[in-house]
């Protein structure tokens, strides 16, 4: 095939990993996100299917191809030589992304779904996983990405996924500020996580208790730590230096996250007066608070400050 400057190169995503560990539904934020999907492809077939004009999709279409160890002949080492013959191509972006997931949780998914694992026989569900690993790690070892989706719901893959690979995000930047409560699990896509849990705490204010950051008796309470002021300022002046660098290197989104105990209060506020000061620097950001309705509790919140 004749390559010029002009050319576009066909981008691929080969997607891989364990079973269990959510290769359907990245494949499915994949097809979402404008790609076009083969699963189950038999990977040995990749080149031929490639040079194959009538069967090869448009160069305009970013194409994801997902197989595993299920594959008929599956070898991971011919598929790794196979990989690295067609990287040297001039007319292909390939890039290989590995799902993963701990032991542990892949035994309660299948426990859950009530699936067999196919390398597993008579034996225990753990046995399969611990075989189809081994298989797997040159993959893993190989792999340009790797996901680890053990604390990750599906809505959390997708998203990760949608931050990953958005395809022709063009010089746009998405930006979102949120908040949550350490209490309550931490966010699993943040490109900045601030810990508020140095400031006062409402929570142990009975009338503020059961306001939010949104609130302005709340803010008033916060504003009136000696730490706020400095701490707001400086957390701002990095993120207003960092935030146009991350764009000029073509970065499609950036996630701010800001943490307190429960998620309600502190966090809440901090993350809307970042997001205000974004605003006025000539940013749009999203802002999302995921604890915002979450209920106050005691118990939650840990000891009042003495």
């Amino acid at each position: 095939m004749s390559i010029t400057a002009t050319t576009p190169r066909q981008r691929i995503l080969l997607v891989t990993g364990v079973l269990g560990a959510g290769k359907t539904t990245a494949l499915r934020a994949l097809e979402d996100l404008g790609w076009e999907v083969l699963d189950n492809f038999p990977i040995r077939m990749l080149e031929r299917f490639i040079d194959n004009a009538e069967e090869s999709p448009s160069s305009d279409a970013p194409l994801a191809i997902g197989f595993d160890s299920r594959t008929r002949g599956f070898n991971p080492q011919a598929v790794i030589d196979l990989v690295k013959r067609l990287t040297l191509r001039e007319d292909l972006e390939l890039t290989t992304l590995y799902l993963d997931c701990g032991g542990n949780e892949l035994v309660r998914r299948y426990n859950e779904t009530r699936r067999r694992h196919h390398l597993s026989a008579d034996a225990p569900v753990s046995a399969g996983i611990a075989a189809e690993r081994e298989l797997m790690e040159p993959l893993r070892r190989w792999a340009d990405i790797v996901i680890n989706t053990n604390d990750f719901s599906s809505n959390d893959l997708q998203q990760a996924m949608r931050t990953q690979f958005a395809p022709d995000a063009g010089p746009a930047l998405t930006l979102t500020v949120s908040s949550f409560g350490f209490s309550r699990g931490m966010p699993p896509v943040a490109d900045f996580v601030f810990d508020m849990r140095f400031l006062d705490n409402p929570h142990w204010d009975k009338v503020l208790r059961p306001m939010t950051g949104l609130d302005a008796p709340i803010g008033d309470f916060i504003r009136r730590d000696p730490a706020f002021g400095e701490a707001f300022a400086r957390v701002r002046d990095l993120l207003l230096l960092l935030i146009p660098r991350f764009k000029a290197q073509g970065k499609a989104y950036v996630n701010i996250a800001f943490g307190c105990t429960g998620g309600r209060h502190r966090s809440v506020f901090m993350a809307e007066q970042i997001g205000a000061a974004l605003r006025d620097a000539g940013f749009s950001p999203t802002m999302l608070h995921r604890n915002l309705g979450s209920r106050a509790a005691d118990l939650v919140e840990g000891q009042p400050a003495r």
